[in-house]
């Protein structure tokens, strides 16, 4: 099993994997404009707001270790509680909503193998709108101790990549990394029939460290 988790030292932030393609033709020309402003200060109009940008995009892009919490099942997401929903098998979705001010790495709620990663077209409606379950969209089952587990990672208007960091077969540990959504956009989770969710709507997550259920 990955030890991803295991080693989280607190305050540490690095960047999350798979924002190279953002984020690098950003820093690039921040650096470039900045040097010629040296040389010709109208420069200074282009270099001043590309700054701006790449900082933004450091911030947006964050990934800061985190020492997962002792919950049974954690949040897999940084962000709000949007709707806490029965399912007709006799689960309990529990969405959250994730803003282009959160961290975007998502996290395995609990500890298992990966039986499957399946990437599903769709539209790119706001993830806050309810016709975004069918947006974009990337599909995770977990073979878990509590059975098998559903996780979604949705699109929205402004995240229009997901970049998964696991594949089916994949051992993961509790709190681990297991992929991006770039900018703002959606986490689902299926919590097991049986099992009350420990959070309420409007409730703020830390992923890998919020509690999700009372166990």
């Amino acid at each position: 099993m990955s030890h991803d988790s295991a080693s989280h030292q607190p305050g540490r932030v690095r960047l999350a994997r798979g924002v190279s393609p953002w984020l690098l033709p950003t820093v690039t020309a921040a650096a470039v404009t900045s040097l010629l402003s040296r040389r010709d200060r109208r420069w200074a109009l282009a270099a001043a707001p590309l700054a701006a940008l790449t900082g933004g995009m450091l911030w947006f892009f964050r990934d800061p270790e985190r020492t997962p919490g002792p919950a049974r099942i954690l949040s897999p997401a940084d962000g709000v509680v949007q709707s806490i929903d029965p399912w007709p098998d006799g689960r309990t979705r529990v969405a959250i909503f994730m803003s282009p001010l959160d961290v975007h790495v998502n996290r395995a709620p609990l500890a298992g193998t990966v039986t499957s990663v399946e990437h599903v077209a769709g539209g790119f409606v706001p993830a806050f709108n309810k016709d975004s379950d069918k947006n974009e969209r990337v599909v995770w089952h977990l073979d878990t101790a509590l059975g098998d587990i559903e996780l979604v990672q949705i699109a929205g208007a402004v995240a229009r990549r997901i970049v998964p960091y696991l594949a089916a077969g994949a051992k993961v540990a509790k709190a681990e990394r297991i992929g991006l959504i770039r900018l703002g956009s959606r986490v689902d989770l299926y919590l097991p029939e049986g099992i009350v969710p420990a959070v309420s709507v409007g409730q703020r997550t830390v992923a890998g460290v919020t509690a999700l259920d009372h166990g």
